[in-house]
């Protein structure tokens, strides 16, 4: 990450920032203690970026809650709000145009480094994006 700073140290300054520049209130349950490979972070960080615009942008959410995990089976970022929520009819993208286009770039941010994302919304009672990124051997 940017001047050496860990996955845990660059998600903390940029949901800090944006938790002031949105007025969404951040709950940071836990972040990634150790070592994360360059390249993971690139993805997490792009896919962090994009589902806190889809909160900011569509979702009317007071709280969003983010969980970003390592352990023996990989990394996993959950990114959880209190918003609107979505009807998200089988294809897994938002109503609107350019909510599923954050979806697509948050699921091609994880596959460029063998990820995978999910997409779970209940209208009136929020969405929660997981993506999940195995160790390599």
């Amino acid at each position: 990450m940017r001047g050496g700073q860990s996955l845990a140290e660059a998600l903390e300054s940029y949901l800090a920032e944006w938790g002031e520049r949105s007025g969404i209130a951040v709950e940071i349950w836990a972040l990634p203690a150790g070592e994360v490979p360059a390249g993971v972070c690139a993805g997490v960080m792009t896919a962090m970026r994009e589902a806190l615009d889809n909160v900011e942008r569509h979702s009317g959410a007071r709280t969003v809650s983010i969980a970003v995990t390592a352990g023996s089976g990989g990394l996993r970022v959950t990114v959880s709000d209190d918003g609107r929520g979505f009807h998200a009819a089988g294809t897994g993208h938002a109503k609107g145009r350019a909510a599923g286009q954050g979806i697509a770039r948050m699921r091609a941010a994880f596959a460029e480094v063998g990820g995978s994302l999910s997409v779970n919304s209940v209208p009136g009672e929020g969405t929660t994006v997981t993506g999940v990124v195995p160790r390599r051997p």
